[in-house]
């Protein structure tokens, strides 16, 4: 199995998600970040600090960072990234990195396949735009940024 930053736990709630995992088929030292990468638009990264003792790592993404790099890219395209067809969605996908290799965090070592319909997590809203995490078919974990009505 290759490498990656294995979750635990996921707590979206109070304008945060905060995610808690391990660092799975990767030596642990050196400073962490967890990265966000816009799916539509690679060039658009946010990175936040992340803590880790062991091979254990935590770290928090504010929701609102999210809606306002959500809304301003759609901004900048003029009248949004997916007009005229309802609500607009945008992913991001989530990386540890030590600035040296990425990580894509996911939960693979729970035996439990297609994550992406069982678990479920709860929406955030911040400016109109909803956040939410969710699993992708590889159950790699992401999140969507949802412009227009809530889910």
């Amino acid at each position: 199995m290759k490498p990656h930053a294995e979750i635990a736990e996921v707590w979206p709630r109070d304008g945060r998600v905060r995610l808690v995992g391990h660092i799975h088929g990767h030596p642990a030292e050196g400073q962490w970040r967890l990265l966000l990468t816009r799916r539509s638009h690679a060039e658009q990264r946010l990175d936040y600090p992340a803590q880790v003792k062991g091979d254990r790592f935590e770290g928090e993404l504010p929701v609102a960072d999210l809606a306002a790099a959500t809304g301003t890219a759609e901004a900048e395209i003029g009248t949004g990234a997916l007009a005229g067809v309802g609500a607009g969605v945008e992913e991001w996908d989530i990386h540890l990195t030590d600035g040296e290799v990425e990580l894509r965090a996911g939960r693979r070592l729970d035996d439990i396949h297609g994550k992406k319909k069982i678990m479920v997590f709860p929406e955030q809203r911040v400016r109109g735009i909803g956040v939410r995490p969710y699993y992708t078919v590889k159950d790699n974990l992401s999140l969507e940024c949802r412009t227009g009505a809530s889910t």
